[in-house]
């Protein structure tokens, strides 16, 4: 008898594992697929309410700690729904190599030259880098969800989650975005990516400010290219009304 209300017992569970785990798994995407979508709609929206103002943006490149170039620019958003850029003014160039008087000295000038050449070209690259992350395309977000490369963990219960995106951009980056849920905001943005390769790791991390109406947008973003020690920041403000 004992073994027949055993057997029994066994059944009913097995019957309800098979109901309740496809159930508890529909509920898990339904909750990721939720999240995603308020991170997506959080861009648009942060992209729409910026369509209102113009901003300056001041672009900070470091080698080795040293100031190279500073470049800002008068960003607004044109008709074609893309970020136009117009020069403001250039902070004055570094100090140029000194001239090599013999031959020895020439040789050296010229392989410093097109070192310099190459680091200003890995420069270029780093800071175009950083726009293609930021903003974040919300046709890659749409993408990424479809091709079900997206992760989501709390990070404080029903308060903040963290959605990641595996391949966002190139294969093997990783992009995560810390969300708040009640209200729907952008936290903070961080990327882990390569340039050249994949062994040339690169990190992103930008913080999110929010202006009087309550548009978000990225006010600071530092890439880090710890293996050449290059570090770009870029710096988003005086935002106002067109």
């Amino acid at each position: 008898m004992r073994s027949q209300i055993r057997q029994s017992n066994l059944r009913i569970a097995a019957f309800l594992a098979v109901i309740l785990v496809p159930v508890t798994i529909m509920a898990q995407e339904t909750e990721q697929q939720k999240h995603v979508a308020a991170f997506k709609q959080a861009v648009q929206q942060s992209m729409a309410g910026l369509r209102k103002y113009e901003w300056i943006e001041t672009t900070t490149v470091m080698l080795k700690g040293e100031v190279k170039s500073v470049k800002r620019n008068r960003c607004y958003y044109g008709a074609d729904g893309k970020i136009q850029k117009v020069p403001v003014a250039d902070a004055a160039p570094p100090p140029q190599e000194q001239p090599a008087g013999r031959r020895g000295g020439r040789i050296k000038g010229r392989i410093i030259a097109k070192k310099k050449e190459e680091m200003t070209d890995y420069m270029k690259q780093a800071v175009n880098l950083v726009h293609q992350y930021v903003p974040p395309d919300p046709a890659l977000i749409q993408y990424s969800k479809d091709s079900k490369k997206v992760a989501v963990e709390p990070v404080e219960p029903d308060r903040v989650v963290r959605v990641s995106f595996h391949d966002f951009i190139k294969a093997g980056d990783l992009f995560s975005a810390t969300l708040s849920i009640q209200p729907s905001a952008i936290l903070d943005v961080n990327v882990s990516t390569w340039l050249e390769s994949q062994t040339d790791g690169i990190t992103l991390a930008v913080g999110f400010s929010q202006l009087p109406d309550g548009t978000s947008y990225s006010s600071r973003t530092t890439l880090d290219a710890k293996s050449k020690k290059i570090r770009v920041v870029v710096e988003n403000s005086g935002h106002r009304p067109l």
